[in-house]
């Protein structure tokens, strides 16, 4: 069984019943089943392409299915509830967004996956939610709260 934090978010339509359905559907997974979800986040959004805010959270999960998988069924998911991520705008809105942050104490570098996230952090709107459910999981040598208190919490909000 392994360990894993995903980072999840949204901005269109109702944000936090979109967050609410994909965890539904990660826990629905052969495999896969939630431990921990975090608080839900207002955020603003990241890049050039204007854009309402995100709502953002966290969940931890246990499962049975190697990290190339889980990333498939993570796609699947956002597939399934409208998320085209072909025609997409690149740091455009989206439905929901699922990414697989760590997975254990696991390093991959493919064109399918990078592990861990290589941008979780730069971003407060992953690490503070990440935090909230596993502040004490350790990443090269730091524990998540301390990321997430050395990064801060401008523009995040409880939502």
């Amino acid at each position: 069984m392994s360990d894993v934090l995903l980072s999840l978010g949204s901005n269109i339509g109702d944000r936090a019943a979109n967050i609410a359905e994909a965890v539904r559907r990660l826990n629905d997974e052969t495999g896969v089943s939630v431990m921990a979800l975090s608080p839900l986040y207002r955020t603003a959004p990241v890049g050039p392409v204007a854009q309402d805010d995100f709502i953002n959270g966290a969940v931890r999960i246990e499962t049975t299915l190697e990290a190339e998988e889980l990333m498939r069924r993570c796609l699947s998911i956002e597939a399934s509830m409208g998320r085209d991520r072909v025609n997409g705008l690149r740091w455009g809105p989206r439905i929901i967004d699922i990414d697989i942050i760590l997975y254990d104490d696991l390093k991959i570098e493919s064109e399918a996956l990078t592990l861990p996230h290589p941008r979780f952090r730069e971003r407060a709107f992953v690490l503070v939610p990440l935090a909230d459910i596993a502040p004490s999981w350790m990443i090269d040598g730091h524990r998540l709260d301390e990321l997430a208190s050395a990064i801060g919490h401008t523009g995040i909000e409880r939502a």
